[in-house]
C-alpha cells in the first residue's frame, strides 16, 4: 500500500472514529487511526488527513490540538465535527457556544458544491450532535451548507483542499454521508480507492514469505474467524512448515474442544493439529485472580509459556502466528489511544517472549477477515462462527474463576446458544452468550427460599465489533431461556437481559 493511497484518521476521542475508519475502507480506501496530537512528520506520509469528533469544547483550556505544520504539509484535510470546529478556530474562525444544542438529524441546505456535495440534492437529511458551532469561517473559507441551527454546517478552502463538516457522514443517520466521504477520498484527495482483499491478499502474502523465510511456525489456534483466517493465509504460503497448536485452556464453552478439532482437521486436512490438554495449568493460576485486567494478562503469559513449550517439542521454531486484527489493537491501546481492555493477544503478550510474531490479519477489520476467508475458500461454518474472546469464559466469570463456576455458566451458555440457534437469527447476532454476574439474589423456588445466582444474557448486532447495539430478541424466546436457565442449571434463580450498546458498554463485561 503506497503512502499516497492511505488516509490518517486523527483520533480525539470520538465514539465514531471507529466508524469513520470502516466508512473509508468500505470506499475502497485503506485507513489507519492515530492519536489526535501526531507528529507531523508522521501524518504527512498518508495522503489525505481525516480529524474526528470528539467530546471536548476547542476553546477549552488542554482541549485536543492538531501539530500546527500539519496545515503547511499540503495535504487534503476533512474534519468532522471536533475536527471541523478545530480547523475552524485553528485557521482563525470562531467558535462558540450553541445557544441551542443539536442532536440527531437534521435538514441541511447546501449551499455551494466545491466537489464536497457533488451529485448530491440541495436538501440532505444529516445527523448532528454537537453542543458548539462554528460562526464565522477562516480567511480563505466558504460556506457549503447550513441548517436552521446551524449557520455553518460545512465549509472549505477548496484552494488548499480543507473541508469541514459539523454532521456525521460516517454514521447511517446521514444516508448520504458515504457519497460525502467518497467525494472527499476521490474528488478532492484523488484517491483512487483500490484497496480490497484481493489486494490486500496480494500484497500479504509475500510479506509472509519474506518474514518466515525458510523457518517454522506454530498458529494459535482459538476456533475463531480471526485464527481460521490467519491458519488458512499463512499455511497457503509456507505450506507443512506450519503447526496449528490449539490449547484447551479449561475455559472453553460446552463441547468446544472437540467442535474445534473436528471442525480445523476438515477444513485444513493437509495441516498438522496438535491439541494440548493445559486446562488445570490455566485453572491454578487463576486462583484468587478477579480483577479483569490481571485475568487477561495471566491467561496471554500462560498461552505463550503453553506455545513455546509445545514448539520446543516440535524441533526448532521461531515463529508464533496469531489473528490479532485491528480492532484487538486499538481497544487495547495501541500507541496513545485509551485502553478499553487488553487484547490477550496483544497488551496481554509478555516482554520476554522468544518466539516472533506474525499476524497477517492485524490491519483488518472484523468484517474485512470474514471476506478474506471466503476468498480464502474457507467453509461459511468457520467464516461466520459468532466471535469467542481469548481469555474464553474467564472474562463472563465476574469474580474468581473456579472449576464449579464454569460448570455453572457452561451449562447456561449452551442453553442460551441453543435457544438462538433454531429461530434462524444467524448472521443478525454478533454475539449472544450468558454471564456469570458474580452475585446472588432472593428468589423462591418450590415454596422455598433460594439465594442463587444471577446470569445475564447478552445478544448484540454489529458489524465490526467496535460498536454494537443490543439485539431485540422476541419477548417469547427471552421467556423460554430465562425458564430453562432457572429450571435446568442448579443455583440459578434470576435471570438478566444486557440492553446496553457499546458505546458506553464493551460487548464483552470483562
Amino acid at each position: 500500500m503506497t503512502a499516497l493511497e492511505r488516509v490518517a484518521i486523527l483520533d480525539f476521542g470520538a465514539q465514531y472514529t471507529q466508524l469513520i475508519a470502516r466508512a473509508v475502507r468500505e470506499c475502497g480506501v485503506y485507513c489507519e487511526i492515530l492519536p489526535g496530537d501526531a507528529r507531523a512528520s508522521k501524518v504527512a506520509e498518508y495522503g489525505a488527513v481525516i480529524l474526528s469528533g470528539g467530546p471536548a469544547s476547542v476553546y477549552d483550556a488542554g482541549a485536543p490540538r492538531v501539530d500546527p505544520e500539519l496545515f503547511g504539509a499540503g495535504l487534503p484535510l476533512f474534519g468532522i465535527c471536533y475536527g471541523h470546529q478545530l480547523l475552524a478556530m485553528t485557521l482563525g474562525g470562531r467558535v462558540e457556544r450553541s445557544a441551542h444544542k443539536e442532536y440527531g438529524q437534521a435538514e441541511m441546505r447546501v449551499l455551494s458544491s466545491n466537489g464536497l456535495f457533488d451529485g448530491l440534492p440541495e436538501q440532505m437529511a444529516v445527523w448532528m450532535s454537537h453542543g458548539d458551532r462554528v460562526v464565522d469561517v477562516p480567511t480563505g473559507f466558504a460556506v457549503l451548507a447550513s441548517t436552521p441551527g446551524t449557520p455553518v454546517a460545512a465549509m472549505a478552502d477548496a484552494t488548499r483542499r480543507i473541508f469541514g463538516v459539523q454532521f456525521h457522514p460516517e454514521v447511517a443517520h446521514t444516508p448520504l454521508g458515504r457519497q460525502v466521504l467518497e467525494n472527499f477520498l476521490r474528488r478532492i484527495a484523488g484517491l483512487h480507492g483500490t484497496w480490497s482483499m484481493a489486494r490486500y491478499r496480494e500484497q500479504v502474502e509475500p510479506a509472509i514469505a519474506e518474514q518466515v523465510g525458510q523457518g517454522r511456525a506454530v498458529v494459535a489456534l482459538s476456533g475463531g474467524v480471526d485464527s481460521a483466517v490467519a491458519t488458512a493465509l499463512v499455511h497457503g504460503v509456507i505450506g507443512d512448515r506450519l503447526t496449528a497448536i490449539y490449547v484447551d485452556n479449561g475455559l472453553q464453552r460446552q463441547g468446544e474442544v472437540a467442535e474445534v478439532s473436528q471442525a480445523f482437521r476438515s477444513a485444513f486436512p493437509g495441516l498438522h493439529l496438535v491439541v494440548v490438554d493445559a486446562a488445570q495449568r490455566f485453572l491454578h493460576r487463576l486462583v484468587r485472580v478477579t480483577e479483569p485486567e490481571s485475568k487477561r494478562r495471566v491467561i496471554g503469559a500462560e498461552f505463550i509459556d503453553v506455545f513455546e513449550e509445545e514448539a520446543s517439542r516440535l524441533g526448532p521454531i521461531d515463529f508464533l502466528v496469531q489473528g490479532t486484527i485491528y480492532p484487538d489493537v486499538v481497544e487495547s491501546g495501541v500507541g496513545k489511544a485509551a485502553t478499553i481492555k487488553s487484547h490477550h493477544n496483544v497488551g496481554g503478550l509478555p516482554e520476554r517472549m522468544r518466539l516472533q510474531l506474525v499476524e497477517p490479519l492485524r490491519p483488518l477489520f472484523k468484517d474485512e477477515v470474514r471476506r478474506l476467508g471466503e476468498d480464502l475458500g474457507l467453509p461459511a461454518s468457520l467464516v461466520w462462527r459468532q466471535p469467542f474472546p481469548g481469555p474464553g469464559l474467564a472474562i463472563r466469570v465476574l469474580g474468581e474463576v473456579t472449576p464449579e463456576r464454569l460448570e455453572l455458566l457452561r451449562a447456561a451458555d449452551a442453553i442460551v446458544r441453543e435457544e438462538l440457534g433454531p429461530h434462524g437469527l444467524g448472521r443478525e447476532i454478533w454475539q449472544a452468550f450468558a454471564v456469570l454476574g458474580g452475585s446472588r439474589s432472593v428468589g423462591v423456588m418450590g415454596d422455598a427460599r433460594t439465594y442463587g445466582e444471577l446470569v445475564a444474557v447478552r445478544a448484540v448486532s454489529s458489524r465490526d465489533g467496535m460498536t454494537a447495539d443490543w439485539s431485540r430478541l422476541p419477548h417469547e424466546l427471552l421467556a423460554r431461556i430465562s425458564q430453562r436457565l432457572c429450571n435446568e442449571v442448579p443455583g440459578v434463580n434470576r435471570v438478566v437481559y444486557d440492553i446496553t450498546s457499546k458505546p458506553p458498554a464493551t460487548i464483552e463485561w470483562e
